[in-house]
């Protein structure tokens, strides 16, 4: 990172972020598995529970959006600013970064390579998801701020229906837990929490679980929505749907036909003359 700092034409040795740079490290560190992590958890969980029908995860979309005013506050504190945060940060390490696995093709190089190779693609995932799904992306037009809280599953199924999208998001939300599970095995190192060779391969086991399983969580869910039968509702016809019928009235019912005379017998019209 420091290098990456020194080589840029605007950055200065006392600069801000060269003076902070364990600082800034450590909140890089930290960020990405509280809340950015967490919240990506959270999210695939949220999202897999389309497993259990259209309507329970419409229940889980409502209680979200229950926050009503408040949920753009909690939205820009803890998801996008520290997403943000964490992005551009990565950004400079990457740049001040070099793969050695020509030189050194060790595993944990090559997952040194990796993690920054996922982070690149899941910065551009989670851009195109968030613009694609979120109000946010309204100014790029049609195809865009898809997702309509009242029909979650039917829109999000909508959003997800080409195979072309359905395979972006499932190599974005694959580099997402992958950058997430090594995150967390390098931030054990980073923080102290597993220092000794022993440690660390007990951290491998652990890391490689939770990343297998939140890799089948989230693949789950995209599964649930290619499969899901749920429809949008267009607004033409929910007008027609909300529409009452009128009965209808007496008047116009149809009359019943009256049945024709019967003729008299002979001994009747004489009896009447």
């Amino acid at each position: 990172m420091e290098a990456a700092l020194k080589s840029s034409p605007t950055a200065t040795q006392s600069s801000f972020l060269v003076r902070n740079e364990f600082l800034i490290r450590r909140l890089h560190s930290l960020s990405g598995l509280i809340p950015v992590g967490a919240y990506m958890c959270v999210h695939l969980l949220t999202n897999a529970s389309i497993l259990g029908g259209s309507a329970f995860f419409q229940q889980q979309v409502n209680m979200i959006h229950s926050l009503g005013p408040a949920l753009p506050f909690v939205e820009w504190t803890f998801i996008f600013l520290p997403l943000l945060f964490h992005a551009i940060v990565g950004v400079v390490i990457i740049k001040g970064g070099l793969s050695n696995t020509g030189n050194y093709p060790f595993t944990n190089n090559y997952r040194y390579t990796l993690q920054r190779v996922t982070g690149m693609i899941a910065f551009v995932y989670i851009m195109v998801h968030v613009f694609q799904m979120h109000h946010l992306g309204a100014w790029l037009g049609s195809g865009w701020a898809v997702f309509k809280p009242d029909q979650a599953a039917a829109s999000t199924a909508a959003a997800l229906a080409s195979t072309s999208t359905q395979i972006f998001y499932a190599i974005g939300v694959l580099a997402c837990v992958y950058h997430l599970a090594n995150g967390i095995w390098t931030m054990g190192i980073t923080w102290g929490v597993w220092i000794s060779p022993a440690a660390q391969r007990r951290a491998d086991y652990v890391c490689l679980a939770f990343g297998i399983g939140l890799s089948i969580v989230g693949l789950s869910a995209l599964l649930g929505f290619a499969k899901s039968d749920a429809k949008l509702v267009t607004p033409a016809a929910k007008v027609e749907a909300s529409t009452p019928v009128v009965p209808a009235t007496k008047e116009a019912e149809k009359a019943p036909e009256e049945k024709a005379p019967e003729e008299k017998s002979p001994e009747e019209k004489a009896a009447t003359k």
